[in-house]
């Protein structure tokens, strides 16, 4: 399995992979973000529609409940129906005749509202007066409608459902005689069809739009329509904003209409408020299904244009393990894949021409490891010689030349050493090939050389690069001491620099002095120009320069190389300084011989 794993985990797929889920994190909040703004939306929509619906109901209940509280105070404040009741209430019997005229007048009213299935009217003592026949108003309603009229004192009081017709509600009101002060003069009552009040469609089985039903308090349904009594009943007790009702789920919403004391209930069904969001959902989901398979697509085409140059470029680099290097040939589009395909052909065309440096190198580091074979005997020779010379000086009592003899070996010893020994010396040991170079020198100029060393002990043991200071020396010599008429003096001084962890080192002559364009053409030659020299060869100064930008060049406190002090007549100065701990590449050298070891 981690085998399988390891094949799959290519970079290909990698971006692949990494596009995509990229795709689905972005498609996923930006369609939640959507979803869920879109949707409070479509939220607020149907919850301004739902409430705007409600009002509008209500507005119109208020309406036909005026229209029908209008058409019954016409009908108390008719002439006729005054003057009868008047009579009733002053003891006169009203004859049929008289009773038998308010037909025309409650005809005409009907006519005008033809909901108003009848209108009964009652003496002050519930007698009934019309319709023509018996009968009592105690016994038609229940006496506290009766009293709630006499309360309201002519304004209208709805009861409800008849009970004698379930198809018709009944509404009373108190006649106020205008004669007698406004006195109680009896009641008028009409009966009003339930289909007055159909609001809107009412249970009709729709799976969209709202239901509008009125409802009284005790769960009955008022309008058109059949409904369980209980059910309606749990609508009105029902906190909840969505409901059940008749296997239907419905956003309800509760008004309360003042004048009759019925509610209001407008139910909308919730496949209704949800049908945008759904649509939403889908448009959504569709959408991303859509982007995610265009963006894997695109992912596949794109991580193959980034991926095949780099399958050639691995091709080409394999062939390399079987001593071919050969540049890659495939035909990059894309900037950064061929740039890096112009650096590995031209990585392949440096490393073809290192191999053939290096080749011929090892051919000529074969041929001078033999030639320098051949050259070990030149020094054991020499060294054997020198002191064969010295054991026969002794023989003869030369005691002075023969010290001479053993100081010039130990010279040539000290020089010449051997491959594997150390670069580096301490400051102590340096002076001593000082001290042998001068009295080799004091044989030759005698008594027009003198010299004198200054070694601080704390400066015996700093490291130096070996023969840092013998080339100064020398050309102190050369260019001071054998140049001036007369006796020559060398100072050699090593001490302490003002700068903090440095050594100072100072060799100074009394010879003739430079000029000021001898001097700047010295420097020069320091910088790599021609040599100005015309003894010896010129390059002892440059090369202790080279060595000291070498060895003391990097870090934060650089060497300032070799400083040249010198005016006609004066002499001449060559001052330098050196870090005490020997600099990095005395560090790194060190390290290096401690790892060996």
């Amino acid at each position: 399995m981690p085998g399988k794993f390891k094949e799959l985990n290519t970079l290909r797929n990698q971006i692949f992979i990494g596009f995509l889920l990229v795709m689905l994190v972005i498609l996923g909040v930006a369609g939640v973000f959507v979803y869920g703004k879109v949707s409070y939306l479509l939220k607020n929509n149907a919850e301004r529609h739902i409430q705007q619906t409600a009002v509008q109901a209500s507005g119109r209940l208020d309406a036909l409940i005026g229209q029908i509280d209008s058409l019954m105070e016409q009908a108390a404040n008719h002439p006729t129906v005054q003057q009868l009741l008047l009579n009733e209430l002053d003891g006169k019997t009203v004859s049929f005749n008289q009773r038998q005229s308010l037909l025309q007048i409650v005809s005409s009213y009907q006519a005008y509202m033809p909901s108003v299935g009848s209108l009964e009217l009652y003496t002050a003592d519930y007698r009934l007066l019309f319709p023509i026949k018996e009968g009592s108003l105690n016994k038609r309603i229940d006496s506290r409608y009766i009293t709630e009229a006499n309360r309201q004192k002519g304004r209208l009081v709805w009861i409800g459902v008849d009970p004698l017709d379930d198809q018709s509600l009944l509404a009373i009101r108190q006649v106020s005689l205008m004669d007698r002060w406004f006195s109680r003069g009896g009641y008028l009552m009409a009966r009003i069809q339930r289909s007055y009040f159909q609001l809107g469609d009412p249970l009709s089985g729709s799976d969209s739009g709202e239901s509008i039903l009125l409802v009284d308090d005790a769960g009955q349904l008022l309008g058109s329509g059949e409904a369980e009594h209980g059910a309606l009943l749990g609508l009105l007790d029902s906190k909840e904003q969505t409901v059940n009702f008749m296997e239907k789920e419905y956003v309800k919403v509760k008004l309360r209409s003042e004048k009759t004391r019925w509610n209001l209930l407008v139910l909308t069904p919730v496949s209704y408020v949800t049908e945008g969001i759904s649509v939403l959902r889908t448009v959504l989901l569709a959408s991303g299904g859509i982007g995610t398979v265009l963006f894997l697509i695109m992912s596949f085409l794109l991580s193959t244009m980034i991926t095949r140059p780099i399958i050639h470029l691995i091709r080409a680099m394999r062939k390399s393990r079987l001593g071919v290097l050969t540049p890659n040939s495939e035909v990059v589009s894309t900037m950064e894949l061929r740039e890096l395909n112009y650096t590995y052909n031209d990585m392949v065309t440096h490393m073809n021409e290192l191999i053939q440096v290096v080749y011929e190198k090892e051919v000529l580091q074969s041929r001078t490891e033999l030639k320098a074979l051949q050259a070990q005997i030149n020094p054991h020779f020499l060294f054997n010689t020198l002191e064969a010379f010295n054991w026969s000086l002794e023989e003869k009592g030369e005691e002075e030349l023969a010290g001479r003899v053993v100081a010039m070996s130990r010279l040539f010893r000290y020089i010449i050493g051997s491959s594997g020994q150390d670069e580096w010396v301490t400051v102590g040991e340096e002076l001593e090939q000082v001290k042998r170079y001068l009295q080799i020198m004091e044989m030759r100029l005698g008594e027009r050389l003198t010299w004198e060393i200054e070694l601080s002990p704390t400066e015996a043991a700093v490291p130096v690069p070996k023969l840092l200071i013998q080339p100064i020396v020398e050309n102190a010599i050369l260019h001071g001491v054998e140049s001036r008429i007369g006796a020559g003096a060398i100072h050699v001084r090593i001490s302490p620099s003002v700068r903090e962890g440095w050594s100072s080192i100072l060799v100074q002559d009394n010879g003739p002095g430079m000029s000021a364009e001898t001097l700047a053409a010295l420097y020069g030659t320091l910088a790599g120009g021609p040599s100005i020299s015309t003894k010896g060869t010129g390059v002892g100064l440059f090369n202790v320069q080279r060595r000291l930008r070498l060895y003391y060049g990097g870090g934060d406190g650089r060497t300032d190389g070799l400083t040249i002090d010198s005016k006609p007549g004066e002499g001449t100065r060559i001052f330098f300084e050196i870090p005490r701990n020997g600099g990095k590449t005395y560090e790194n050298e060190h390290q290096d011989h401690s790892g060996r070891g």
